[in-house]
């Protein structure tokens, strides 16, 4: 299963992409264009569908990216969060990652996927029924 198809993406998806920096994995930063048939924005004109969110331990409170994460996503929107597998320099604990999950108003939905040899991603989704 490729990296796209990991992530749920298809064509015609508006995605965001936050937390850019000279580490991310361009093969599949590529991957997903090649699967949405589009470039990733950076600034949003439009609610997005996908934000895929790289973050670093030391890139600050993670809570505060979450919701910033949420400012141009559509209500029924994903946010996939990248952070360095378990080893690599910036890796975040998955302690971390579901403290501030819950913190910002968010479900995570998958723990973990694989999408390429650095960065590992988790799904973060608004919860049903929630009050906004």
């Amino acid at each position: 299963m490729s990296a796209a198809d990991k992530l749920g993406l298809s064509e015609g998806l508006v995605v965001q992409e936050l937390g850019w920096d000279d580490d991310v994995d361009d093969d599949l930063r590529i991957a997903i264009e090649d699967a949405i048939d589009a470039e990733l924005i950076e600034e949003a004109m439009e609610a997005v569908d996908i934000v895929l969110l790289w973050w670093r331990d030391d890139d600050g409170d993670l809570v505060d990216g979450l919701v910033d994460s949420l400012t141009d996503l559509s209500d029924s929107g994903v946010v996939w969060l990248l952070t360095p597998k378990v080893g690599r320099d910036g890796h975040v604990d998955p302690a971390d990652v579901s403290e501030a999950t819950i913190t910002a108003g968010l479900a995570q939905t998958t723990t973990n996927a694989s999408v390429s040899q650095d960065w590992t991603a988790t799904k973060l989704v608004r919860p049903k029924g929630s009050r906004r």
